[in-house]
């Protein structure tokens, strides 16, 4: 597809200029030019050094940690490019941050990723391009568009490539079952499910696994990875009820607090992850692989900027 640099923009903010770079090359953009920096009492400052009047402008900005900067500094492009007419402003969100909080779990709860929601439509973007949020319905938080980006054909790619015999899929708890079969069904594999009790906050307590793992070699899927509590818990409970090898992969690699000596001291073999959330050099262990999400942002931005179905993106 031949792209126009006058007419379609992708900017980008502090939180991944590496995925924004890559997703401006698959469609042969240059990345726009614009600085976004702190005065020296922290505000955030904007500079847009490029014309963007009429333009169709793409904000590539994952909200991940610290998420409260990232998350402001989106904000503050969006007003900079309504300011300066941009025909129509995407939030380009590969990772929603904010998104854990999406109910009232508990009394008095805020639901926070409604609020996020709220103010980025106030901040004007027209519409919002994301993936895997951690609860499909955050999309019903909006009034404006969303399209919604999944993370399991890459991933499974990735392992059907690898040629593993003997497979399941294992979903780390009873909530991202529907995840589990989805990734399964790409692999035409069976799935198996850890049921585990969390006493509270950030403790998970593994309790026992539906379904038949014995001998088998396992995949764990998750949408993201914060502190791998859970991911970590799980494989040593699948090696316990005798798994053979355990492998492990998630969209979004948060990898926060303990993560990093947590997967690296587990029995996970490998874990596969996106760059929707730029790793650190020193998360880049061996053990873990990072799979490009650029070219199907690439590829939806071309069908947005075209007015496309992004949904084809799917088949």
């Amino acid at each position: 597809m031949n792209m126009s640099g006058s007419e379609v923009k992708i900017f980008s903010g502090n939180s991944n200029q590496d995925l924004a770079r890559k997703i401006a090359e698959s469609i042969g953009l240059p990345l726009g030019n614009a600085t976004v920096s702190t005065f020296s009492d922290g505000e955030i400052s904007v500079n847009i050094e490029e014309t963007v009047r009429g333009t169709d402008v793409f904000v590539v900005q994952p909200t991940c940690p610290p998420v409260n900067d990232n998350l402001m500094e989106l904000l503050i492009l969006i007003d900079a490019f309504k300011r300066a007419s941009a025909g129509r402003v995407t939030a380009v969100l590969p990772y929603y941050g904010y998104a854990r909080q999406d109910r009232k779990a508990k009394a008095r709860d805020p639901i926070t990723a409604k609020l996020v929601a709220d103010i980025l439509t106030s901040a004007g973007a027209d519409r919002i391009l994301t993936m895997d949020l951690h609860a499909a319905q955050i999309q019903g938080y909006f009034d404006i568009p969303v399209d919604h980006l999944l993370g399991v054909p890459i991933l499974a790619k990735y392992f059907k490539e690898k040629n593993i015999e003997d497979l399941v899929v294992v979903s780390p708890d009873l909530g991202s079952v529907t995840r589990a079969r989805n990734f399964a069904n790409h692999l035409d594999a069976p799935i198996a499910i850890i049921d585990k009790r969390r006493p509270k906050a950030n403790v998970a307590e593994v309790m026992n696994i539906i379904g038949d793992i014995e001998g088998k070699n396992v995949i764990l899927i998750d949408d993201m990875i914060d502190t791998a509590g859970t991911i970590a818990q799980g494989a040593d409970a699948l090696k316990k009820f005798g798994a053979k090898e355990v492998y492990a992969c998630c969209t979004h690699p948060i990898l926060s607090g303990p993560a990093i000596e947590r997967i690296q001291n587990s029995v996970i073999k490998e874990l596969i992850v996106t760059d929707t959330v730029p790793l650190s050099p020193e998360k880049m262990i061996d053990k873990i692989q990072v799979i490009s999400v650029a070219p199907v942002f690439g590829e939806a931005i071309q069908r947005i900027y075209k007015n496309i179905s992004v949904s084809k993106l799917f088949d």
